[in-house]
């Protein structure tokens, strides 16, 4: 069924996303405030509004994928020009508690609300092959499927809303905290004579074997398609890990849980990201460790 989509950010996430929207043969009108973002669309079959009201206006799903939680809120109380019961879909990454205002703001105005953060970066919004983690209730997540769908690979349903937030900051806490782990083993294992090969060999065959080592290892030669071969070319860059492990640990502190290793975790990647390493991709914080040549 081919549907009215109105689609709010079409930056390196977002566009690729609506684009994939539009060759799934939906009719997607989207807008972002950057002019090079919305040239980049419109070459993509995207009908481009000149403002977020006039984007959404008679829409039947509204998509955003905004930077922060406060884009999202500014954005769901100018939205109301949608159709009745629209379906509002964020993909941004955004604090649980946001998530779940952005929700009751969408009710409040008559329509249904969906939190989706997606997992994959860049190269899975290009390639259609991202991961949702999906915050509905049961009859709005099954709207929300097929639409995801054509946009990822995977779609899990985690929850009530804010739970796909949840889900998305407890996996990208293990995923910081993974890196770092893997980044300390490759310093050690250097200082002591290991060639990365070696310990590459070893790890990624034993116990030590995970997503931030097979896939996206931080040293250049073991895995040729991870941006250590490419000087540290973001494919999810550190101020994006930054963000999320900040979320994490915000969210940790309102439960009263310590969450000793994500804190540390968080700091790291927040002073990385602050001393010059933001556009760089989260593998790079192996740099700050002392990273050598063998």
């Amino acid at each position: 069924m081919t549907l009215d989509i109105g689609f709010i950010g079409l930056g390196n996430m977002g566009g690729p996303m609506a684009a994939n929207l539009v060759k799934a043969g939906h009719r997607v009108t989207g807008y972002d405030l950057a002019a090079d973002a919305r040239e980049r669309a419109a070459g993509h079959g995207i009908a481009v509004a000149e403002s977020a009201e006039r984007a959404v206006a008679g829409a039947e799903v509204v998509i955003t994928m905004l930077p922060t939680g406060r884009h999202v809120l500014g954005a769901y109380e100018g939205l109301t020009a949608a159709a009745r019961e629209a379906l509002f879909v964020d993909c941004s990454t955004i604090a649980v508690g946001d998530a779940r205002i952005a929700a009751d703001l969408a009710r409040t105005t008559g329509h249904r609300a969906v939190d989706a953060p997606v997992s994959g970066g860049v190269p899975g919004a290009e390639a259609a092959s991202l991961t949702f983690m999906v915050g509905a209730e049961d009859a709005d997540f099954g709207e929300a499927e097929p639409l995801l769908a054509a946009m990822g690979r995977r779609v899990v349903h985690c929850g009530a809303s804010g739970s796909g937030q949840a889900a998305k900051i407890c996996n990208n806490m293990i995923l910081g905290v993974s890196m770092i782990a893997v980044s300390e083993a490759f310093v050690l294992g250097e200082s002591l004579g290991l060639s990365h090969e070696a310990l590459f060999d070893v790890a990624s065959a034993a116990s030590g074997q995970c997503w931030a080592l097979t896939s996206n290892c931080p040293v250049p030669g073991p895995v040729p398609t991870s941006p250590a071969n490419r000087d540290y070319a973001a494919g999810f860059a550190a101020a994006l890990m930054a963000k999320d492990l900040g979320l994490a640990a915000g969210a940790a502190e309102s439960a009263g849980l310590p969450t000793e290793l994500g804190r540390r975790a968080a700091q790291l990647y927040a002073d990385f990201a602050a001393a010059d390493g933001a556009g760089l991709d989260f593998s790079a914080i192996i740099t700050t460790l002392g990273k050598g040549t063998a």
